[in-house]
């Protein structure tokens, strides 16, 4: 008869005197704290906006909390519940940042972001294009509230799954922060790489101490609305364990894939999440790696590298000005002659990407300022004959 009531720790099995270690009396005071807290977590629960059938379900969490609490009883579960109330309202269930297709806006950002990359810039605007015809024909923006019941509706007009595929370092996380910045939607980036737990992704059950959301969840809480651009990045550098990464390809097929992504269940959520107005960009290096049936649902555009003649216009339009502003110099404090620029894009031996690039600059840039502040030069030009002073042996990529 009494195992039940062992089970429930009591304010004062929890509060211990002093001296004897003897339980004491919970004051009034305590007590009242605890009403008050669980008052503002059900104040939280009721203003926060989400759906009807999980608002019902917490309400009844806090209901038998204030139950307990009134009988003088302290519970662990008022944590675990307070902690699962806080990221179910952080969620932002019914915000959505109005998105302003502009295609001659869009392909000035991506000008200046971008320099080359002729072929994928025309792609995405074609698929900005579809976009704005599909606004313009009266879309619903709002999305009715999910039931648990939801069936799993979409079609291949909602946002593309584009995958950009490219070496490092030639500019595929920047092309996916520019759509964002076309679309006026907020952008959060998901890194994939040696990801060793589907439940990184998917949450996992509450049941579990110590148990969160998955990063599509965190990420949405992070953007602050449910139609942000989020970047998957390094898709393709996933656990290369056989079981693991079939477990995450099919997880990553359910949260990409729009005929299941309106209905995408989060283990520690526990309820629907409507994915199907969040643009997804994922980037890869290879696509060996990824599921057939991964790979069917992605819109794959390829990056090529960059030709020499490319990077020279961007480090002089793109690079330099960004390189001079981080070393605290003045843009009339650094002349690079014209028959330098070989040398510097390429001191040792061929890369892809411009990351390479931006360093060799900095270190350029580098030694520049530190004449400036020991000799006192109010300029300093960069030719062939002294290019190696800036440029000490041993920088840049080997090949």
């Amino acid at each position: 008869m009494d195992a039940p009531l062992q089970k429930q720790s009591t304010v004062q099995d929890v509060t211990q005197t002093t001296s004897g270690n003897r339980p004491a009396h919970p004051s009034s005071d305590s007590h009242a704290e605890v009403i008050e807290e669980i008052l503002l977590l059900e104040q939280k629960v009721t203003q926060a906006g989400i759906p009807p059938l999980l608002e019902e379900r917490l309400l009844r969490m806090v209901e038998r909390l204030k139950r307990m609490a009134k009988m003088g009883s302290y519970s662990g579960e008022f944590e675990l519940i307070d902690k699962y109330a806080d990221w179910i309202t952080r969620i932002p269930w019914t915000v959505r940042t109005p998105d302003r297709v502009d295609l001659p806006s869009a392909k000035t950002i991506m000008e200046k972001n971008h320099y080359g990359m002729n072929s994928v810039k025309e792609l995405v605007l074609d698929y900005l294009a579809v976009m704005k015809l599909h606004l313009e024909k009266g879309r619903p923006q709002e999305t009715p509230a999910i039931s648990d019941t939801a069936s799993l509706e979409g079609s291949a007009s909602h946002a593309p799954i584009i995958c950009f595929v490219g070496l490092q370092g030639v500019g595929k996380t920047t092309m996916a922060k520019s759509i964002a910045q076309t679309l006026g939607r907020k952008f959060v980036r998901v890194s994939l790489g040696a990801l060793g737990s589907v439940t990184q992704l998917r949450g996992q059950s509450r049941a579990y101490l110590d148990a969160e959301p998955g990063q599509i969840i965190k990420a949405l809480v992070r953007s602050g609305s449910m139609n942000p651009v989020i970047l998957l990045d390094e898709i393709d550098k996933v656990s290369g364990q056989s079981g693991l990464l079939s477990d995450v390809m099919a997880a990553l097929l359910e949260i990409l894939d729009p005929e299941q992504n309106n209905a995408f269940t989060d283990h520690y959520v526990d309820f629907p999440v409507d994915l199907s107005d969040v643009m997804f960009v994922a980037t890869a290096n290879n696509l060996g790696t990824l599921s057939a049936a991964l790979l069917d649902r992605l819109e794959i555009i390829r990056f090529t590298s960059y030709s020499d003649q490319e990077k020279v216009v961007i480090a002089k339009e793109y690079l330099l000005p960004r390189v001079i502003e981080a070393t605290a110099l003045r843009p009339d404090q650094v002349q690079i002659e014209e028959d330098v620029w070989p040398f510097i894009v390429r001191p040792l031996g061929f890369d892809a990407g411009i990351r390479q690039l931006e360093r060799n600059l900095t270190s350029l840039c580098r030694h520049i300022a530190r004449e400036v502040v020991e000799k006192g030069l109010e300029r300093v030009v960069v030719s062939t004959s002294n290019v190696k002073s800036y440029m000490p042996e041993g920088l840049g990529t080997l090949s």
